[in-house]
Parts: structure tokens; sequence; C-alpha cells
């Protein structure tokens, strides 16, 4: 995978591969569209030379053929304009990922890797209650359950990443679910999303991805940017 905390050079090389393989097509495409229309010339002008002038050509064969070939043309010169409009945004991408890099990111999924031994989430309860908090491996084993004080609004969750049994749990990742309640026992629905920070950046792609923990993350699943 290849991945950017400044510039990463397999990724402008793999960028750069591409680029140069698009302008060598167009190129060749645009090269024989040239090839072509000379012979074309060349034809025209020695029938014109040689027709009969009792059974002259007719125009509007040849002129048709002339709009075809400034129609090709005109295509062509389209897309060389979106190839570079495509080059320029897979750039402008690569470099907005880049500030993403070290940032504490939230993403619309239950899991979250555990990262320097601790595993987090931000909650977002609507009313101030009580939560009785579940955490389980990717297996679906229970690794940690504790009550939880909320309050209304956002708030982190942090697991230490502490077994029942005073070990490390291993690396990973973890799924959060809940069960809460607030001052008149009505229930809560507590939203969770993974909060962690971002390790790199994989800009191999055709968009940028988030390497966070050991999986990636689409720049389209982050829901927010946290700054100490």
């Amino acid at each position: 995978m290849s991945t950017i905390s400044g510039v990463n050079p397999a990724a402008s090389s793999a960028a750069s591969s591409a680029a140069s393989a698009t302008s060598s097509g167009l190129s060749k495409s645009r090269q024989g569209i040239a090839n072509n229309f000379d012979q074309f010339l060349s034809l025209l002008t020695t029938q014109l030379k040689n027709q009969s002038p009792l059974d002259p050509l007719d125009s509007n064969q040849f002129t048709q053929q002339l709009v075809q070939f400034a129609g090709v043309e005109q295509q062509l010169r389209t897309n060389e304009t979106l190839e570079s409009l495509v080059s320029a945004n897979k750039v402008g991408n690569a470099t907005a990922a880049l500030g993403f890099v070290g940032a504490k990111v939230t993403v619309a999924r239950q899991g979250s890797p555990m990262q320097d031994g601790k595993v987090k989430w931000l909650l977002n309860a609507p009313r101030a209650g009580q939560a009785a908090v579940t955490v389980k491996d990717k297996d679906g084993n229970i690794v940690h359950q504790r009550a939880a004080t909320l309050r209304a609004g956002e708030q982190e969750f942090v697991w230490d990443g502490k077994l029942q049994n005073g070990s490390q749990a291993p690396d990973g990742e973890y799924s959060i679910s809940m069960t809460a309640t607030d001052s008149a026992n009505q229930v809560l629905e507590v939203k969770s999303l993974m909060l962690a920070t971002v390790d790199s950046v994989d800009v191999s792609g055709t968009s940028p991805m988030l390497r966070i923990g050991s999986f990636d993350v689409p720049l389209t699943d982050v829901k927010s940017i946290l700054r100490s």
C-alpha cells in the first residue's frame, strides 16, 4: 500500500504513469487522425485534378467527410480537457487528504480500532441518563462491560483496552453497544461513531483512502475532524 505523510513517490509515480499512458493514447489517436486527414486531402486533390468536366465530383460527399474529420478532432480535444480536469482533481484530493494525517476523525461505524492501547468512540445522547455499555471484539465476544453516566450531547467514551482478568486486549477492531435510559426511565437512543487518529493516507487508487488502524476508510465516510 502506498501511503503519504509528506509526498509519496510511489503514488506520484503511479499517477504520472497513468497520466502518461492517457496522454500517449490521445497523442496516437491525434496522430492517426492527422495521417488519415492528410491522406484524404491527397486523394481529394488527385480526384479534383483528374475529374471529368462532364461528370464532376459531388462536393457534398467530401464536405461531409471534412465535417466528420472536424468532429473527431473536436472530440479528441474534449477528451484531453477532461483528462486534464481529472488529473487536477486527483492532485487536489491527494493534497487535501494529506491534512488528515495525525488528525482525530469520526466515522459512521460502530467498530473502532485500538490505538496506543485504547479504543474510543464519540457518543451523542439526546438527554442525560445512565447506560450499560458492552464492548465486543471482531468475533462478537464480550471483552468489556460497564455502567456509564451520559450527558446530553456529544462525549467521548474510552475503553482502556483492559480485559476482565487485567490483561491487555490485542490490537484489532472493537464494536460498542449500549442500553440507556434517562431520569424518567425513558429509553435513550444513543448514537455512536468511531473516533480514531488517521495513521496515513493511501493515494494509489482513484480516490484517497484513510488508513486507520488495520483498515481503510474512504474520505466520504468521515463525519468530522477533531483538532486538539
